[in-house]
């Protein structure tokens, strides 16, 4: 049997040798976790070496369904699934007359939205795209064994089956055998997601990307000024203070902190909103979590199991107005039409130093910055403060603790109306009065608007950049909701002199 070449590229970067079905299969399952839109997988080899187990795997996990039917497309030439996670698209140009016919097939418009698996891609080497990467399947020294030996031109994809391959090897170091991956929606961060099935148990594993040079200097710069988190060592700290005072935060089953690899405990999918909504229940539990945790002392330093520790960083002045300076670098251009004025990035400044000074006698406390309800999961069968299962912690600092109350009651990812807002704020500082004495109530609810203030315009260039740097022009559909917070926070008292600022310079 004649056997089909890769194209000539420079040199393979990676040979792994596939000792069975179940090997090969496996390593589908690691591909298709990285696989994104705009990604063109060739696959080569000789018949029976491999390419339709592959295959099959492959998109059956993008579909997240081990029993989904996957035709050959041997006579239809393309075969296209349009799946939650990843459009996918299937070629097998066996019986491609000419290579011009892949244009028909609409490949460039296929990857517009969506990856493709391209199956005998030697008939139409010219016409595919340089940063594809290329795999051949070559039979080993007995029957089960297969070579599989990876090409690309895209230096890029060394980096991408590295990671992958890595969470595989720390897997197997964590659980042994018999588990599977599936990819995780995350949040807006950089970091990824799988979640992980074994036995009937469901656990996640967290991928954090921000060590070494992954990063450009400037977005590390800005981490650095803002007090996100540096290492994965976050996680494990604030979660296990958590759990400590009774909050239902993910135990942490194994981690390699310098590969900045987590597995933890799965808490499930159903947050605080069902179908959109807010869930006046849930969202009243969430405020009895909130009221548990600011009666209690956190620590300033953590000492982990393992014997590092882990130091909570201060939410300082600076690091709240350069989060809020993000309205001046995005939103305001974007609605403006053109960049924000020296002149008023300087009052914007002044305004805001004047406006957090204010919050000097307000509680501080652990702030874990993102309470709200896409990182609130609802526990059905718990009970009082079990029923929140919290997630998205690492960025805790320390500051006023109004602001995770703000990030609640002025939710990003859902309506609040005034009514409801001011219900649960009520629920709030009553569970706070009857917990201390010393609740100093008219402090907290000055804190309470300068915090959601602040946090609602830092949203709004967030926002912003998502769609315009990111390409994740879903985000700009929360726009109005943001602005309508704003406007209502605004019309408190402590905030005058700022409403004014806003008044003058938004659109």
């Amino acid at each position: 049997m004649a056997s089909h070449q890769l194209r000539e590229l420079s040199t393979s970067f990676l040979t792994l040798t596939l000792s069975s079905e179940a090997e090969t299969r496996q390593l589908a399952e690691d591909i298709a976790l990285i696989l994104k839109p705009g990604d063109v997988l060739c696959l080569s080899g000789d018949l029976g070496a491999g390419k339709s187990t592959f295959s099959r795997a492959l998109i059956r996990n993008v579909a997240a369904d081990y029993d989904l039917e996957v035709p050959s497309p041997t006579f239809t030439l393309v075969q296209s699934y349009d799946l939650a996670r990843l459009n996918l698209s299937h070629f097998d140009l066996y019986r491609l007359e000419e290579p011009e016919e892949l244009e028909e097939l609409g490949l460039e418009e296929l990857l517009d939205d969506g990856a493709a698996l391209i199956e005998w891609p030697e008939k139409a080497e010219e016409l595919l795209p340089d940063t594809a990467l290329w795999l051949q399947f070559q039979h080993g020294d007995d029957e089960d064994t297969r070579q599989a030996v990876f090409f690309s031109e895209d230096p890029v994809w060394q980096e991408r089956l590295e990671a992958t391959l890595e969470i595989r090897a720390f897997l197997e170091g964590a659980l042994g055998t018999a588990w599977e991956r599936y990819h995780l929606a995350g949040d807006a961060s950089l970091r990824t997601f799988e979640r992980i099935e074994k036995g009937g148990e469901s656990l996640v594993l967290m991928r954090w990307p921000f060590s070494g040079s992954a990063l450009p200097e400037l977005v590390r710069a800005y981490m650095d000024k803002v007090h996100l988190a540096k290492d994965c060592r976050s996680v494990a700290a604030v979660g296990q203070e958590l759990r400590k005072i009774g909050i239902h935060a993910p135990a942490v089953r194994a981690a390699d902190y310098e590969k900045g690899l987590v597995l933890s405990e799965y808490l499930g999918s159903e947050t605080i909103v069902i179908d959109g909504k807010a869930v006046p229940e849930r969202y009243f539990a969430a405020v009895d979590v909130l009221a548990a945790m600011h009666a209690h002392d956190f620590p300033e330093t953590v000492q982990l199991d393992t014997g590092d520790t882990y130091q909570v960083p201060l939410y300082s002045i600076d690091a709240l107005i350069a989060e809020a300076s993000l309205f001046l670098e995005w939103y305001v251009p974007e609605m403006n039409g053109e960049p924000a004025s020296e002149h008023s990035k300087a009052e914007f400044e002044a305004l805001w130093r004047q406006a957090l000074d204010a919050c000097s006698t307000a509680q501080t406390g652990w702030v874990l910055r993102d309470f709200h309800s896409p990182n609130l999961l609802w526990q059905e069968q718990a009970d009082g403060t079990d029923r929140i299962g919290i997630i998205d912690f690492q960025d805790t600092v320390i500051g006023p603790v109004a602001y995770d109350v703000a990030s609640l009651l002025l939710d990003a990812r859902t309506d609040i109306d005034a009514s409801s807002e001011n219900a649960l704020y009520d629920a709030y500082v009553k569970a706070r009065t009857e917990q201390s004495d010393s609740f100093d109530s008219q402090a907290f609810s000055n804190a309470y608007s300068i915090m959601a203030a602040q946090r609602i315009t830092k949203i709004l260039g967030i926002f912003v950049r998502l769609a315009r740097r990111d390409g994740k022009s879903a985000y700009l559909g929360h726009l109005p909701r943001m602005e309508a917070y704003l406007d209502r926070v605004l019309a408190s008292p402590v905030l005058s002199e700022l409403k004014k600022w806003y008044q003058q310079y938004r659109v």
